[in-house]
């Protein structure tokens, strides 16, 4: 097998792994798999984090680990799929950023890992063992990957703008509070 057989297998154990990972962490979310609270728990669980409103958060980040999640592990849509993923993980690393690095200690570790796996593999491409590959890269083009990566970072900064200006809120609703 030559390096680019090597290449190629590499990228598809790399997509097939991450991607495996997200959708059942997004299915979690979404359906209550796996241990998961559903989207009603998970919407409870959003709300309590800043994110509101939480069912729509609870949705959004169920699709973009779960849909992202799969398009990666197909290889179809490739950039779309890890910017997708990857913004999505930028919203668990900043709810997991407090409890430091590691992750053993509850901190960003694991979300940060899978969102730059993602990405990685957006920029890399899917290799030839892909959906992308089948269908003459049409979904896998350089615009594709530049407008799914500005979306999905501008998407993520709005998310993250919502939630602190919502934990400033509660705060200082905390403060006004009588005691």
């Amino acid at each position: 097998m030559g390096h680019i057989g090597r290449r190629d297998l590499g990228l598809l154990a790399l997509r097939v792994g991450t991607g495996a990972v997200l959708v059942a962490h997004g299915t979690q979310k979404l359906f209550g798999w796996f241990g998961g609270g559903g989207l009603e728990g998970t919407a409870k669980g959003m709300e309590a984090m800043g994110f509101r409103p939480g069912k729509h958060s609870a949705v959004a980040a169920g699709l973009g680990e779960a849909g992202g999640g799969t398009l990666l592990a197909l290889g179809l849509a490739t950039p779309a799929a890890g910017a997708a993923a990857a913004g999505a993980m930028a919203a668990a690393v900043a709810v997991h950023a407090p409890a430091g690095f590691f992750n053993q200690a509850g901190g960003f570790e694991y979300p940060a890992f899978l969102g730059f796996t993602a990405a990685a593999v957006a920029l890399t491409g899917p290799g030839r063992y892909s959906l992308d590959h089948v269908t003459a890269h049409r979904l896998d083009q350089p615009w594709v990957l530049a407008t799914a990566c500005a979306g999905s970072a501008l998407a993520a900064a709005a998310v993250l703008k919502k939630r602190a200006s919502a934990q400033a809120e509660t705060v200082e609703s905390a403060d006004e509070s009588p005691q």
